[in-house]
């Protein structure tokens, strides 16, 4: 800003779009806030500022009051009806002052810690509507107090023209938070269905931010509590604070941070036991420390949650991708909306809503990366946690399933059980963690040599299950000898593995059901164990059987 200058007038004329007023304003900052408006008229004081070209009013978190002076010129023949806009609605004190026609002057009294009926337009922006007479020039001041950021967004357009805009932003509000009553509702749904607690920290975090952006927008004040200025305030930095919470539950859950991510996890979790009793004071506590803390709170939370999802998509996480492609959008606006709130950057309609836009782009696909848990935690449900492989549960569903297609459609089906040889001998003598460690090799080995449609199961103990559909018995055959001879080869510290394997074909005869495939192939499990073990027998549906081993 520039001391001692003068603000040009802005000429205005009928069906006048929006205006910004930043480059005719006059400001004049009283450091003691205890300058009167008969102080302002009476005084020919050269510490009046106009702001530098490009330049906006935001002053980020100051106690001083600003006061505003700005010239109108109506140069036509009629009268013309205004309209003053301020765009930020979180000013705790806006008195406003226009000359009237008798000469007096016209105080408007209003801000969020008045009651919503002091705003001379019962909107959610503070809109002060004025008559420039014709031929007239006039000049109108405000006096802006807060205790939260000072951002000074004048704008000044005609009725006709501010009508439309008005409408128009109601129909985007409608949207914005219809968007978010949807994802919650949705998510609800999803939560009765599959008791995920993801969910319900999803919906407690959207409805915390739902909420707290419609304090930041004036739209909680003006349906929710016009009557509690209180509420109005404090509720911005609790509803903040929950946010945070809920928020750093949701992604430490989503990301799998315990597993994942142990030591970015902890630090999380320790940031959220500071927040539950920093949010349970923050009603009764000064606005502006309070606000800024949560602020620097966010900044820190946001960067630390970034490092988790990086760390755990890096070892595997599906769903930690989509909510690190929504939180790298959310980061960028939080960036953005928190230099504008220190005042680094201007205070305008993208950095003013930039956190909103980001924050339901953030919604959406932390809506995806949910849906993306929920397909995880069925594999899970599917998974032999020791040897990655699929379990009993999964073989048993693909069995029926494979069964009945073949049985249909004609075509071959092989189904293989396989047995770790001499496993209780390598769980006496080495150990059951080495056995462990054996079972897991093994898995590893059969998920190495084999490919869909190819399904390696862990049946249960020791044994193993793999299907082969659209597998005849000669191409079974190979496969088998493969394995069994892969497993003989492996090296085990002093222990030497091997496997027995029993072979049954569905050829379209005899075997009435999956579970009398299965029996055969079991049979002949039994058959390769008896026979000494490290072999391969094959018992077709005619139960002609053979036997091979590396012997």
């Amino acid at each position: 800003m520039s001391q001692g200058a003068c603000a040009t007038s802005l000429w205005v004329a009928d069906g006048l779009s929006p205006q910004n007023l930043s480059p005719h304003l006059r400001l004049l900052k009283d450091a003691n806030g205890d300058l009167t408006i008969d102080d302002i008229l009476t005084s020919d004081s050269p510490s009046w500022s106009v702001l530098a070209d490009g330049e906006q009013a935001n002053f980020g978190f100051s106690t001083a009051a600003y006061w505003v002076a700005v010239t109108l010129r109506n140069p036509s023949s009629q009268p013309l009806e205004l309209v003053i806009r301020q765009d930020y609605p979180l000013i705790d004190y806006l008195d406003f002052w226009q000359p009237g026609a008798d000469g007096a002057w016209q105080h408007v009294a209003t801000g969020d810690r008045r009651p919503f009926q002091t705003r001379p337009l019962d909107l959610r922006d503070f809109v002060f509507p004025v008559t420039l007479a014709a031929h007239t020039t006039q000049t109108f001041y405000f006096r802006f107090q807060t205790a939260g950021s000072m951002n000074i967004g004048l704008n000044v357009h005609s009725n006709t023209a501010f009508l439309p805009k008005l409408a128009q932003e109601q129909i985007l509000l409608g949207i914005y938070y219809g968007g978010f009553l949807v994802l919650v509702i949705y998510n609800l749904f999803l939560f009765l269905a599959v008791r995920d607690k993801a969910y319900a920290h999803y919906m407690g975090y959207a409805i915390s931010y739902g909420i707290y952006f419609g304090i930041h927008n004036g739209v909680s004040f003006q349906y929710l509590w016009p009557d509690n200025p209180w509420l109005a305030n404090q509720s911005l930095v609790f509803l903040l604070g929950l946010t945070l919470i809920f928020g750093t539950q949701f992604v430490r859950t989503i990301c799998n941070g315990a597993q994942l991510a142990p030591h970015t996890d902890r630090v999380a979790r320790w940031l959220m036991f500071l927040l539950v009793p920093l949010t349970a004071i923050s009603p009764f506590v000064s606005y502006g420390p309070m606000v800024l803390s949560l602020a620097i709170l966010t900044l820190v939370l946001t960067v630390l949650f970034m490092v988790m999802g990086v760390i755990s998509v890096l070892r595997g996480s599906v769903p930690a991708r989509y909510f690190l492609v929504g939180w790298s959008a959310l980061l960028v606006c939080v960036v953005i909306y928190m230099l504008k709130t220190f005042g680094l950057v201007p205070h305008n309609g993208f950095t003013h809503n930039a956190f909103q836009v980001g924050a339901l782009i953030e919604m959406v696909l932390l809506s995806l990366a949910l849906g993306a848990r929920v397909g995880e935690i069925q594999r899970h449900g599917y998974v032999d946690q020791l040897t990655g492989l699929y379990n009993r549960r999964y073989f048993d569903e693909q069995l029926q399933r494979e069964f009945l297609l073949a049985q249909r459609s004609g075509t071959p089906l092989t189904l293989m059980v396989l047995d770790l040889d001499h496993f209780k001998a390598i769980n006496d003598r080495l150990g059951h963690a080495r056995g462990d460690e054996a079972l897991r090799a093994v898995g590893q080995l059969l998920k190495k040599q084999l490919r869909k449609p190819v399904i390696a199961c862990r049946y249960g103990g020791e044994e193993f299950a793999v299907l082969l559909p659209r597998t005849d018995s000669n191409a079974a055959s190979t496969v088998a000898q493969r394995l069994r001879i892969a497993v003989a080869q492996m090296e085990f510290e002093d222990a030497a593995l091997s496997v027995s394997i029993g072979v049954s074909n569905f050829a379209g005869k005899g075997f009435a059901s999956a579970v009398q495939l299965f029996e055969a192939a079991d049979k002949s499990l039994y058959q390769a164990k008896a026979q000494g073990r490290n072999r391969v027998v094959f018992e077709p549906a005619g139960n002609e059987t053979f036997l091979s081993n590396g012997l």
